[in-house]
């Protein structure tokens, strides 16, 4: 007791300490400040007492009346389909955005490899004739029978050829490159085939079957640079082919950036030494009994222009397999690509194709599986395009724009 009596007088010495505030005061204060705050937002009505009898007794709003009138209103007024639409329509400009940017990189890349020496040759579309599908079709200096089969069905002869480059924006040339001896009998008669037909596009390139892969990548550095167009296709000159219905399709992905569109497949990596499409590099696909990577058939495929600016742009450091189709599908397997399965391109030949043509499913392209091609396609040709075709108006059809 003496002690605290000794100490009393010390604690009068020190400055008054405020009172503290108790846990009454403490919760009105809280509970003022926070109707204060909702009736300062406008967001408060208080609502009469429910009649008697009702369980839920007097309560508080936190929305006023005339925000769900709002609401209601414009929940009544909202049409599905517009929303769907609006959807569509964001979705659309998000992908035409997306294939801006990816051209705007192709180009930047292609400015990059001027700048630095570039691996490959660069790709400049300014200046070029604009175009929406370049069809390069495959051949081989012994094929010339194979060449007017099929400028008697699918391919346009003369004027009607350069009509539809103008006015459709597709072009279809015969791809093919130079013998051993550059200017050698073999040469001399492209030369003069050339003069009659003016639908080829020759390549600096040594024709031969084990050089596809080359002669592919050789093709689409030169189709780069020669037109800009928004498709680039390969097609074999056994294949039939209505233009009206691929260049339909294609427009499907015009502003997809970085489309492969083909039949794909993934079929076994053949390691055995003599059998056709013998694989001589199948170690690098794993164990025996592997399959291939996913990539498009090589009768017909198509590949919009920021990929073949890449394959133009590394077309030196691009490996080749024995398969050009693989060959293809292994620049771009590591590459941000949508590959496009399209069946259409990879019919049968009659009854399939013709059946589907009955149904209103007209075939892009037609071909044997059994032959990589028609089955003697020569003498075949004309009786499944009269079968098979889609009518000399199709392509006519065609919006280029």
């Amino acid at each position: 007791m003496m002690a605290l009596s000794e100490r009393q007088p010390q604690s009068e010495k020190k400055a008054p300490r405020s009172r503290p505030m108790s846990g009454k005061a403490v919760l009105v204060l809280c509970a003022t400040s926070f109707f204060v705050g909702l009736l300062l937002s406008g967001r408060m009505t208080v609502l009469t007492p429910p009649a008697s009898g009702s369980h839920s007794g007097s309560r508080i709003a936190l929305f006023s009346d005339d925000d769900c009138e709002h609401r209601r209103k414009l929940e009544e007024e909202s049409n599905p389909n517009d929303v769907m639409n609006e959807v569509s329509r964001t979705h659309q400009a998000i992908r035409s955005l997306d294939k801006s940017v990816s051209s705007l990189e192709m180009e930047l890349a292609v400015e990059r490899a001027k700048r630095n020496g570039g691996v490959g040759a660069g790709v400049a579309s300014k200046g070029l004739p604009k175009v929406f599908v370049v069809v390069g079709i495959n051949t081989a200096f012994s094929s010339k029978k194979r060449r007017d089969s099929l400028r008697d069905t699918w391919v346009p002869r003369g004027d009607k050829l350069r009509q539809l480059e103008k006015e459709k924006g597709v072009v279809v040339r015969f791809v093919i490159g130079h013998s051993a001896t550059p200017g050698g009998a073999l040469d001399r008669a492209i030369d003069v085939e050339e003069a009659e037909t003016r639908d080829f596009m020759r390549l600096d390139h040594v024709e031969g079957y084990h050089e596809l892969s080359s002669k592919t990548r050789i093709y689409f550095a030169a189709a780069v640079a020669t037109w800009d167009a928004a498709f680039y296709v390969k097609v074999d000159d056994d294949v039939h082919v209505n233009l009206g219905m691929l260049t339909n399709r294609l427009a499907r992905y015009r502003t997809t950036p970085r489309v492969y569109v083909g039949c794909m497949k993934s079929g076994p990596v053949l390691s055995q030494k003599g059998v056709k499409y013998h694989e001589p590099e199948s170690w690098k696909f794993g164990d025996e009994g592997n399959k291939y990577f996913r990539h498009a058939t090589g009768q017909i495929y198509a590949i919009s222009r920021d990929l073949a600016s890449y394959i133009s742009i590394n077309q030196p450091i691009l490996h080749r397999f024995a398969n050009e189709d693989v060959s293809l599908g292994a620049w771009l397997i590591g590459l941000e690509v949508e590959h496009v399965d399209d069946r259409s391109l990879c019919c049968a030949t009659p009854p399939d194709c013709e059946w589907k043509k009955q149904a209103g499913n007209v075939c892009a392209a037609s071909f044997d599986w059994s032959c990589s091609g028609i089955c003697k396609s020569v003498d075949r040709m004309r009786a499944i395009h009269s079968a098979c075709g889609e009518g000399d108006g199709a392509v006519s059809n065609f919006a280029a724009a």
